[in-house]
């Protein structure tokens, strides 16, 4: 049977935060349907059933699929649609109903968590071509490719981003969950030898961590637009004890570039041929640290609902 081009495909996110957002689900669908909004809605079972759901959403025909949830939902719905079948998966736009502990790109676009404003947004239907990033590596002798919307980090922002994510599940409380990273901070300064190819410029160095982000990657990488074809690379390296208080505070105030340990590039592709020992993660999912790797943007290659 064919899917009515304005029926929305919702993917619910149940684990995506505290137990307490959960019960919003009956507050959200109760608006849509005051709205008189058409949609069919599923519920996420676990790790990498979004992806697998929002790929069969975009092989069954829905043109708008609507992911309640956070940013690690976001990155599979992503994914779920880039790896559907190429002709229907052009057709498709996005919608985000910010949910649960983590939602960097939702507020990029100035959503929050008031699910009646997103509603809304959706409703209003202002489409926008957006670039995603890409991370290729090998796995196990198998070439794969994870896209991302927000940031890719290695090293210790990839773990800043996972204890982060893993306090405000506990508090809810964004404040403490920075506080937990700067603890992290102090008891594990720890550097990674890395050798990076950006804009034919080879960095072999000792470094605290690297953010490539398409978008604002969690306040390390705030000037990226995920719309101009390029990607904003933030390079750590070792701060001082004392340091470290002055670079969280930017961090907070998205001023991170204004750290003087801090070196900062805009490029189209990094090439990441050495991370000894060091962590990795796009929008916040952990990937198999497998080096050497590609990071690069494929331009206007997403459609995402926005707000006007």
């Amino acid at each position: 049977m064919a899917i009515e081009p304005d029926r929305w495909g919702v993917i619910y996110n149940p684990k995506a935060g505290l137990n307490k957002v959960k019960k919003r689900w009956g507050r959200i669908r109760s608006y849509m349907e005051s709205k008189k909004v058409a949609f069919d809605y599923v519920q996420s079972e676990g790790f990498g059933s979004v992806e697998r759901l929002s790929r069969t959403m975009v092989n069954n025909g829905y043109k708008i699929i609507v992911i309640v949830g956070g940013d690690g939902a976001l990155n599979d719905a992503l994914n779920g649609i880039l790896s559907a079948d190429e002709k229907l998966r052009d057709k498709v736009a996005l919608g985000i109903i910010p949910n649960g502990i983590g939602n960097d790109f939702a507020e990029y676009w100035g959503l929050t968590l008031d699910y009646k404003e997103a509603v809304d947004c959706i409703i209003a239907g202002r489409q926008k071509k957006i670039d995603v990033g890409y991370c290729a590596f090998y796995a196990n002798k198998e070439h794969k490719k994870r896209y991302f919307l927000n940031a890719a980090n290695i090293g210790l922002g990839a773990r800043i981003v996972r204890i982060t994510d893993q306090t405000k599940r506990f508090w809810g409380v964004k404040v403490l969950s920075y506080l937990a990273a700067l603890f992290l901070l102090i008891f594990e300064r720890k550097l990674y030898r890395m050798h990076l190819r950006i804009n034919d410029e080879h960095i072999r160095d000792k470094v605290m961590t690297v953010c490539i982000g398409s978008a604002h990657g969690y306040g390390l990488t705030p000037s990226a637009v995920p719309y101009n074809g390029w990607l904003d690379v933030s390079i750590i390296y070792q701060p001082q004890f004392t340091q470290l208080f002055s670079g969280l505070w930017l961090l907070i105030r998205g001023r991170i570039l204004n750290h003087k340990l801090v070196k900062s590039y805009r490029t189209k592709h990094v090439r990441v041929l050495r991370a000894r020992n060091a962590a990795l993660d796009v929008d916040g999912r952990m990937l198999p640290s497998s080096f050497p790797l590609d990071i690069g943007i494929s331009k206007e290659a997403f459609t995402m609902i926005i707000p006007k």
